[in-house]
């Protein structure tokens, strides 16, 4: 239970105040509908005229047996029974056109919230993905949105006909016998009191339920990307221990939400038909008790146009808890859409032009949490071309040091300038285009080797594309693969080796002609052969471009202009190869080990 509690706060579980239906949350989803007015009014139109029809039908089908068949008259038996069947017609093709609009309206809005909040996520820098988890995510873009859906297209339009149908039986039944109709207004309290029961109940199940499905969904996905480390420490009963307490959980939340609409749906029902049976008791009374003038008919037709009354009752109920779902997965959604940015371009941000790849970092300090910082008064220059190291143990600050290069954060105090300029005051996405960036891990896109490697500059011909990979001398490799350039990476580029990876990603980076390069481990796991194919490329294709080299290999930085030792987040020392050898200092101890281990110097 405690693993449960932690992983639901690191959900980020929703906070969402009240046990009741927003109106404020209906409302907003609702103004999804305004480009879509035309098609949304006309439903609207629909909507009403068949909440007319339905008690229409009920009482012409009343007025048939109370009039010409109590009456004996056949002829208008036959007319009456016409009527009938025309007006009934009519009445099922206004539900088929009403149920079409409804559909198209509900399907129109949801392409729009996916849309819009996939852009937003899209929008969100890495600080936000660091404290989500990707369950919590795909549950907003999938159930939440499948949830408000009903909202749109079900709950409004189903409701309205149901109180549409209610509220014109309900003249018709005061103009057949208002006395009757009084015992149904006594109803209304007894309703309202088991509905506001029972809806604050319902409301905080759903919620439980699919903020539990948020952590199932985020356990599935973590479990899935995992299994090759699942199943060699063989922890696959653990984690489907682990996991079935938390579908558990999920159940149990959806079990209380299954039995509180299992006793409120048919209470309502119990209820309308205690009241018709009160109505039945008094309506014969009235027709039977001696000198009553009420005709029987009237009270044929009042009590068919009283259930009629009372059927929407149950349906109402029934849109009702779908209504505390939709709104439950739109408070969800909203929530995620109102997520504000931890940071976004200055608006005074300008676009970087006639970029020469100066890099300055002055008294620079950055912590994921302000109050823990991982980088201290951090300070050094890269000219256009130089190749700067970073060297140290892991935790030493290698890693933020690119993370704030790249702008996923900000600096928290101190300075960062690229020609000059403060990184605040240079648009991110003109930065993106002149840095490229080369990850110990790197991320395919399930598609092609060519398209992956197109996704660098996506303007890039195919002629241009096989240039960049000539120019990393691989191209008998990827002429090698079964399809050439046209070969399917596989999910995350799991038809591909680990060195295959790297290298596509090396091609990747590199079609861009950017000013600035990142290497982050980038040649850690390519083997010695395929090193060696690729540092010849590397020495040409850095030629004029600054660059930042993070490598475990040793070997692969004896070239830098200026290496950086760092440790606690702390520059402790900087120099050449040869000038830190000779200190005899920490990058020394760093490259002692190195040649114990069996590297080459």
């Amino acid at each position: 239970r405690l693993a449960l509690t932690r992983l639901s706060r690191a959900d980020g579980a929703d906070d969402l105040a009240g046990p009741r239906v927003r109106f404020a949350t209906l409302a907003r989803l609702f103004r999804y509908t305004r480009p879509y007015a035309r098609r949304r009014n006309i439903l609207i139109g629909t909507t009403i005229l068949r909440a007319i029809q339905l008690p229409l039908v009920v009482w012409a089908l009343s007025a048939v047996i109370s009039g010409p068949i109590q009456a004996g008259n056949w002829p208008g038996t036959i007319w009456g029974t016409a009527g009938f069947i025309a007006l009934a017609i009519f009445t099922a093709v206004t539900f088929i056109f009403r149920a079409r609009l409804a559909l198209t309206l509900g399907e129109s809005v949801v392409f729009d919230i996916r849309n819009e909040l996939f852009r937003h996520l899209q929008r969100l820098p890495m600080p936000f993905y660091d404290r989500t988890k990707l369950g919590s995510v795909i549950s907003r873009m999938t159930s939440d949105i499948e949830a408000l859906r009903m909202g749109v297209q079900d709950i409004t339009f189903i409701t309205l006909v149901q109180g549409g149908q209610m509220l014109v039986t309900a003249v018709m039944l005061v103009w057949i016998d208002w006395v009757l109709f009084l015992l149904i207004v006594a109803l209304v309290p007894v309703l309202w009191g088991i509905t506001r029961y029972f809806g604050i109940r319902l409301i905080n199940a759903q919620r439980h339920a699919q903020e539990s499905f948020s952590r199932v969904t985020a356990t599935l996905a973590e479990s899935v990307g995992g299994i090759r480390v699942t199943q060699s420490f063989v922890r696959q009963e653990v984690n489907a221990g682990f996991f079935r307490d938390l579908v558990r959980d999920h159940s149990r939340y959806t079990m209380d939400s299954a039995r509180t609409t299992a006793v409120f749906l048919p209470l309502l029902e119990l209820n309308s038909q205690i009241f018709i049976a009160m109505l039945l008791v008094i309506g014969g009374y009235r027709v039977l008790m001696p000198g009553s003038t009420v005709p029987p008919g009237d009270v044929i037709q009042f009590f068919l146009l009283a259930n009629l009354f009372f059927d929407p009752i149950r349906v109402i109920g029934v849109q009702y808890t779908n209504a505390i779902n939709a709104v439950v997965g739109a408070e969800r959604v909203f929530q995620l859409l109102d997520t504000p940015p931890d940071w976004e371009d200055d608006p005074a941000a300008a676009p970087l032009a006639q970029v020469a790849g100066r890099v300055e970092f002055r008294e620079l300090s950055f912590g994921y949490d302000p109050a823990q910082p991982v980088l201290r008064e951090i300070s050094f220059t890269a000219t256009p071309g130089q190749m700067i190291a970073l060297v140290g143990h892991t935790g030493s600050g290698k890693t933020s040091i690119i993370n704030l290069l790249g702008k996923s954060y900000l600096p928290t105090a101190g300075e960062l300038l690229i020609d000059n300029r403060e990184i605040r005051q240079i648009t991110s996405d003109s930065l993106h285009r002149n840095l490229a960036v080369v990850q110990q891990q790197n991320f395919l896109f399930e598609a092609s080797v060519l398209e992956n490697i197109r996704f660098g500059r996506l303007d890039a011909t195919d002629r241009e594309v096989i240039a960049a990979v000539e120019a990393l001398d691989f191209l008998d490799l990827v002429e090698g693969l079964p399809e050439g350039f046209a070969t399917s990476v596989g999910e995350g580029g799991s038809a591909l080796s680990v060195g295959q990876r790297q290298l596509v990603c090396f091609a990747r980076a590199f079609i861009g002609d950017p000013r600035m390069v990142i290497l982050d481990e980038a040649t850690s796991a390519i083997d010695s052969i395929t090193e060696r194919r690729i540092q010849k490329a590397l020495e040409t294709l850095l030629q004029g471009r600054t660059s930042f080299v993070i490598a475990h290999r040793l070997s692969t930085i004896r070239q830098a202009d200026q290496i950086l030792v760092l440790d606690h987040g702390r520059i402790v020392e900087r120099g050449t190869h040869d000038e830190l050898l000779d200190k005899s200092g920490s990058y020394a101890r760093l490259h002692a080990q190195f040649m114990a281990a069996g590297g080459a110097s």
